[in-house]
């Protein structure tokens, strides 16, 4: 008896090494791409990898929560700054036959609008806000469509069995500016919001045109704008690279949970466990990212830069209307005619 339950024992070990050997491989991570730029890429959340960019990639930003939740093997490509072009010449590279999933926001740096925010900043006798915002809404109409189209594309044919999802931008302003140093008035707050809205619609009718997913952040954002009293964005900063960019709460609040359905099937909630691990994925990503540097060290943030009042612009304007720049009394008294006219002209049209 004792033989045949030694044989037995013999033989179940055997079998189970059969089982084992016959297993297959543990499948390597699903590979998640993250394209676009600085919505992306975790711009505002004051804590990047060094990668030896100026892309401002940050393991906060919704790419990284989202890949470290679900395990997936994250290749970080977007950057601050990067515009369609940039995507096309140094991110698609990342895309092959295998990868699974892939994210972009794009659109914004191509329209300009840090440009316009610079611009609207500044109090309404130094500046045209509304010629800069017309400026920026005829390329959303006009080229941006098309721009897409290509993009997607080529997005697809790179990655034929990837789930995409494409990303739109917040409304960034509530209706106050708090900031000291801009001059945001409420008719152009109304106006650049609208702005980002109408980057959103173009994108998600040429990415649902593309068999993509579009993740749209407008709703989650309300009551999070700048100056909110929960302020998800950030206003005017420093340094000022952080400024008019989601901020940690942002990313993990407002982005993390409104893409991961889209992307993954299921929601992912920013827990403080879920922080730390993203944490530890620093060194990895800032490795990984190092080997594209070469290329995207051509891709520089767009910045919003704070209104500067001593250039001899400024006091040209200023003296013209009638401005005394050692009053700040007298600035404000002036920009408020200003918007009040330009805000008339707006809606006569």
């Amino acid at each position: 008896m004792a033989r045949r339950r030694a044989l037995s024992t013999a033989a179940l070990a055997a079998t189970a090494a059969l089982v084992v050997s016959a297993a297959p491989a543990h499948a390597a991570n699903p590979s998640y791409v993250a394209l676009g730029d600085s919505y992306s890429s975790g711009t505002g959340t004051r804590s990047y990898i060094s990668d030896g960019t100026s892309c401002l990639r940050s393991v906060y930003a919704y790419p990284s929560l989202i890949a470290s939740a679900k395990g997936y093997d994250l290749n970080f490509r977007a950057c601050s700054g990067a515009k369609i072009a940039d995507v096309s010449n140094t991110q698609l590279s990342a895309l092959s036959s295998s990868t699974a999933y892939v994210s972009i926001s794009i659109g914004g740096n191509d329209a300009g609008f840090a440009s316009v925010l610079t611009t609207c900043a500044q109090p309404a006798w130094l500046s045209n806000c509304n010629g800069a915002i017309d400026k920026a809404q005829a390329y959303v109409n006009q080229t941006l469509p098309g721009a897409l189209n290509t993009l997607y594309a080529n997005i697809k044919a790179r990655a034929p069995q990837a789930k995409v999802t494409v990303v739109g931008y917040p409304r960034i302003f509530n209706g106050v500016d708090c900031n000291l140093l801009t001059w945001f008035s409420s008719s152009e707050m109304t106006r650049l919001n609208a702005m980002a809205d109408l980057v959103n619609s173009t994108t998600r009718a040429r990415a649902t045109a593309a068999g993509f997913s579009f993740a749209d952040p407008t709703t989650p954002f309300v009551g999070h704008a700048v100056c909110s009293s929960s302020e998800w964005i950030n206003g005017l900063s420093n340094p000022i690279q952080e400024s008019y960019h989601p901020n940690r709460t942002g990313q993990a609040s407002g982005y993390t949970p409104t893409v991961s359905p889209y992307l993954t099937g299921s929601t992912v909630t920013a827990t403080a466990a879920l922080l730390t691990t993203a944490k530890g994925s620093t060194k990895r990503l800032a490795d990984q990212q190092k080997r594209y540097a070469a290329s995207d060290r051509a891709i520089k943030p767009a910045l919003v830069l704070a209104p500067d009042l001593s250039t001899p612009a400024a006091k040209a304007a200023a003296k013209k209307a009638g401005v005394d720049l050692s009053s700040r009394a007298s600035i404000d008294a002036v920009d408020r005619v200003y918007s009040a006219r330009q805000a008339a002209e707006f809606a006569a049209r």
